[in-house]
């Protein structure tokens, strides 16, 4: 086996998109058969510090092109790896590491949100690994939430400061995953000591129909570099979010206070579509969008930047792995 040579400039190559982006970077490795999991072990504090600047990495044309190379990989570099508890979309459990990514329709968006963001903990790091391409689509977008934070309007920012956001979460009326899944638990009093200590109201329908409520702030502060972010599911889960016709076809069947998953001021006051506009306009300005090659290895701060995914045609399989469990002061 060739040794490597220690001088990060000799091992790799580091390039962006387009002039001025600076998320994602790239780095590609600048001999054939250089092994991902050995250099990120080599030069982790070098790449924790790319991370907190620019908030994604993009690793391409390393050799990890099988399931097993990103389970390799995950296991040598997350240390403290978290489960989807209070996870919100159907997902598949490959490892204790390892999930697929979220396996809706492939014709539907999933919106940019930061993972677990409405959780007291959350991964501060989350990784995707690009098995097989999209025929075509499939792309995962991502945007720097520092940006969108400095995007949205000033006394939109100061009213969800002044108010945080609720999430109100209905289960087992059909859509959605069941409670038991959602808490890894088929016991009604565990899910209520959990909301106890997390601050999760429960209304128990019936056996097996639940109702929680939780506030949360909308900005969240990094531990790290100490920036401001915005950082909630406001947008991800509000009722206008919805196509017009699930929205009315939701509205008719459960009610307004029946759909899967609603937000509101923290108040519990309606967020006007208005302003859920405006925050969409951030996302959207703050968003980049690049093409997957297979053997990619995406790594986010998750507190950073948010991602998403676009619909797609053709086969497409997608891994994530989430670690580094951060929780939020004062819960």
């Amino acid at each position: 086996m060739k040794a490597i040579p220690l001088d990060i400039q000799e091992m790799v190559r580091q390039r962006r998109f387009s002039d001025g982006q600076a998320l994602p970077l790239i780095i590609e490795p600048t001999y054939p058969d250089m092994n991902l999991t050995e250099w990120l072990k080599q030069q982790s504090e070098w790449v924790e510090k790319q991370l907190l600047q620019c908030g994604g990495i993009l690793f391409r044309g390393f050799q990890v092109k099988k399931q097993v190379d990103f389970h390799q990989l995950v296991d040598a570099i997350c240390s403290q790896p978290m489960t989807y508890k209070e996870g919100a979309t159907p997902r598949t459990k490959i490892s204790e590491k390892v999930y697929t990514s979220t396996e809706f329709p492939a014709t539907q968006r999933i919106d940019l949100h930061n993972e677990l963001s409405y959780v007291n903990t959350w991964p501060k790091k989350i990784w995707f690994c690009c098995i097989k391409n999209a025929d075509k689509g499939g792309e995962t977008p991502i945007a720097d939430v520092r940006k969108v934070y400095q995007l949205i309007n000033k006394k939109i920012i100061d009213t969800f400061k002044e108010k945080g956001w609720m999430l109100v979460r209905n289960f087992g009326d059909g859509f959605g995953l069941p409670w038991q899944r959602v808490f890894h638990t088929d016991l009604q009093h565990e899910v209520d000591a959990y909301g106890k200590e997390n601050g999760i109201s429960r209304e128990w329908k019936d056996e097996n129909r639940l109702r929680t409520t939780q506030v949360r702030p909308a900005i969240a502060i990094h531990p790290d570099t100490k920036e401001s972010l915005w950082f909630n599911h406001i947008v991800f889960w509000h009722e206008s979010s919805l196509e017009p016709r699930l929205r009315t076809m939701f509205h008719n069947e459960f009610g307004k206070d029946g759909l899967p998953f609603s937000t509101y001021y923290g108040d519990g006051t309606p967020i006007e579509d208005e302003v859920i506009d405006e925050i969409k306009k951030a996302y959207r300005q703050a968003t980049i969008t690049f093409k997957w090659e297979e053997g990619d290895v995406l790594m986010l701060d998750n507190m950073l930047v948010a991602h998403g995914r676009n619909p797609f045609e053709g086969e497409r399989k997608v891994l994530v792995s989430m670690g580094e469990p951060v929780h939020r002061q004062g819960e």
